[in-house]
């Protein structure tokens, strides 16, 4: 399992014979250098944590050229639906099994509309798991009490936690929640895009190497081989 980080939320996961992208948020990102380009995104499904401009900005440019398939709560589905998108609804607590692996849609705490103030349904998170590994991907979301449910059905060998704080989780947090999940390999995302989420790096990173856990912030366009 290969993760690629793509700036702010966005992710793909390259598994044996399918490609993820996680809420793409590309043409709108300050952040985006050229290891990033929109035509090269050919995902064979998207999954979306929530409907915040953010993290669905280019869903519909990617999912168009590259024919995937959308998996979201099902708000966020139906809506993708009703433009002619193929879709695949979840909701929390469900589980899925995909062509590349099994997927269960679990709580995050964080709020969703689209930029019209549409309503898009709760916030999510996903457990993924497929090619032999289990990754938490957590969404925007506030360190919760429900993460302690994952270890007793998963065991991980990554978190995806949201660090940037004032919208989310922060670095401190993030700390409690990877004990809570019981996982002490992080990567970070949703941090330095816009000035309220701007972090310290290294201080990030002592933070976590003092609570004997390893912080991966990957540069755009990085990846990381789990």
């Amino acid at each position: 399992m290969e993760i690629t980080f793509l700036g702010h939320a966005s992710l793909t996961v390259k598994l044996d014979d399918h490609t993820l992208l996680v809420d793409p948020f590309i043409t709108g990102n300050p952040m985006i250098n050229d290891a990033v380009k929109l035509k090269d995104l050919n995902p064979d499904f998207i999954l979306l944590t929530h409907a915040h401009q953010d993290h669905v900005l280019d869903v519909e440019a990617i999912a168009k050229q590259a024919n995937s398939k959308i998996v979201s709560n099902y708000e966020i589905a139906m809506h993708f639906q009703e433009k002619g998108f193929e879709v695949h609804p979840m909701n929390h607590g469900g589980s899925w099994s995909f062509p590349f692996g099994k997927l269960k849609y679990v709580n995050a705490v964080h709020t969703s509309s689209f930029a019209d103030g549409t309503y898009g349904g709760q916030p999510g998170g996903f457990i993924l798991s497929a090619s032999g590994k289990t990754i938490y991907v957590a969404g925007d979301t506030a360190l919760t009490m429900d993460m302690k449910l994952i270890p007793e059905e998963f065991n991980l060998d990554l978190a995806i936690l949201p660090i940037g704080d004032n919208f989310t989780m922060g670095v401190d947090d993030a700390i409690r929640a990877s004990e809570f999940v019981k996982c002490d390999s992080v990567m970070g995302y949703h941090y330095d895009t816009f000035g309220y989420i701007e972090i310290d790096h290294k201080q990030a990173k002592d933070s976590f190497k003092k609570a004997g856990k390893k912080l991966h912030l990957l540069a755009i366009g990085e990846s990381l081989s789990i």
